[in-house]
């Protein structure tokens, strides 16, 4: 008989929806002040930031303008594949524009890395980068984080739009994804 796999479980809660929403205000704040006077385009990396993105975008006292794009390093899995691959491109002309990348999460850093680049090499005028949770300890690239939310330790997590093969991302909080 062949040994079954061990399925994995929801865990902790390690962040609450209220400690996201305060959070949201704190950073909102801070990138207003940031970018004071000027306009700035919020680009969301699907589909983890979703969630993020529209919390976040409610705190922003700016003239903001919102796009996507899907790109993934990750397979079915809970590991990096160490490839990107873009799934989704912009839809604006970011040239002369301020791009604020808002991520879910910053994990091994090969995908934002790669997004940073081409970002710039379209010809934004600045690219900075806000991510809800940092984990530094899955670091595999140098790359600096200029908003952070929460840094968090080198567990799986799922909620509020990270997912484990596409579930728990309606999840309003953070939790642990453990094995049975």
């Amino acid at each position: 008989m062949a040994k079954k796999s061990k399925e994995p479980v929801l865990g902790d809660i390690i962040i609450t929806e209220e400690q996201i929403a305060a959070k949201a205000v704190e950073l909102g704040k801070e990138i207003t002040e940031d970018y004071r006077g000027e306009s700035v385009i919020l680009l969301g990396i699907l589909r983890g930031s979703i969630m993020w993105i529209a919390e976040l975008m409610k705190r922003i006292e700016l003239d903001t303008e919102i796009d996507f794009m899907a790109c993934s390093s990750y397979g079915s899995g809970t590991k990096s594949s160490g490839r990107v691959k873009i799934l989704k491109d912009l839809d604006s002309d970011i040239t002369g524009r301020n791009v604020l990348i808002v991520e879910d999460i910053v994990d091994s850093g090969i995908t934002l890395n790669y997004l940073k680049g081409y970002i710039e090499n379209r010809g934004a005028a600045s690219v900075r980068i806000c991510t809800l949770l940092d984990k530094p300890d899955g670091r595999k690239v140098d790359i600096h984080v200029d908003y952070v939310g929460f840094t968090i330790e080198n567990n799986f997590i799922v909620g509020y739009g990270l997912d484990y093969d596409q579930k728990y991302r309606n999840l309003p909080y953070i939790c642990l994804m453990n094995e049975e």
